[in-house]
């Protein structure tokens, strides 16, 4: 799933936008300062900032100048009350790639952050590939053979998870943990009504056979000869 930061000191709204991010689907690391952000970025890759620009320990606009300059290329969207046409040719020209003013409806964020997702540009990882299935995490599109394939949130966080271990049996006590985030397979019939399901949706007439059942070990996805 795409992994937002927020850095948002206001911290009635930076809990209700990593709430709501949440219910969408993203995985939403929430910082209050510009020095909690780097802390998330230094410990992990991050696909998306959403960075409001008057933070208490330094201005927003300095820490785009310094992701930039070291070389971080994923999409920054900006929110902001600064509401000044000078404002957000500054942000834009600094760097980010989105300027939202506040206060914005949350319909709207999740629109402009699916437009700076489809944009060209994505890290090598945004995009995973097995044979002609393609999965891109930022705007959770799936493809095979170029026709679109249109997924639940479930069955999309299920496929990536086989498709991370392409090649090797995957075992129902695996897509537990990862994909229910269960330590025991106390899905197990749930999985397998979903597994079910995504066959269905990657798998139609004409195409090679990707997601495989491997009796009393578990599922793999791959390309059997």
């Amino acid at each position: 799933m795409p992994r937002l930061l927020i850095v948002e000191d206001q911290i009635p709204l930076l809990e209700s936008l990593t709430r709501g991010l949440r219910e969408e689907g993203y995985e939403v690391l929430p910082a209050a300062t510009v020095a909690e952000g780097l802390v998330h970025l230094h410990a992990q890759p991050v696909d998306v900032i959403v960075l409001d620009l008057m933070l208490p320990d330094r201005d927003g606009l300095s820490l785009i100048r310094e992701l930039r300059t070291t070389g971080f290329v994923n999409p920054i969207l900006i929110i902001t009350a600064r509401d000044a046409v000078e404002d957000r040719v500054i942000g834009l020209d600094t760097g980010a790639d989105d300027y939202l003013i506040k206060p914005f409806s949350f319909e709207e964020l999740l629109a402009r952050l699916r437009a700076i997702m489809r944009r060209p540009g994505l890290t090598p990882e945004s995009v995973l590939r097995v044979a002609d299935l393609e999965l891109n995490l930022l705007t959770r599109d799936v493809t095979r053979d170029g026709q679109s394939i249109d997924l639940t949130q479930r069955q999309f966080e299920l496929l990536e998870c086989l498709v991370r271990h392409t090649g090797t049996v995957v075992s129902r006590e695996i897509i537990a943990r990862e994909v229910w985030e269960e330590a025991t397979a106390t899905w197990t019939n749930v999985i397998e009504v979903q597994i079910n399901h995504l066959r269905r949706k990657i798998e139609r007439p004409g195409w090679s056979p990707l997601l495989h059942t491997i009796r009393g070990e578990g599922y793999l996805l791959g390309v059997r000869s």
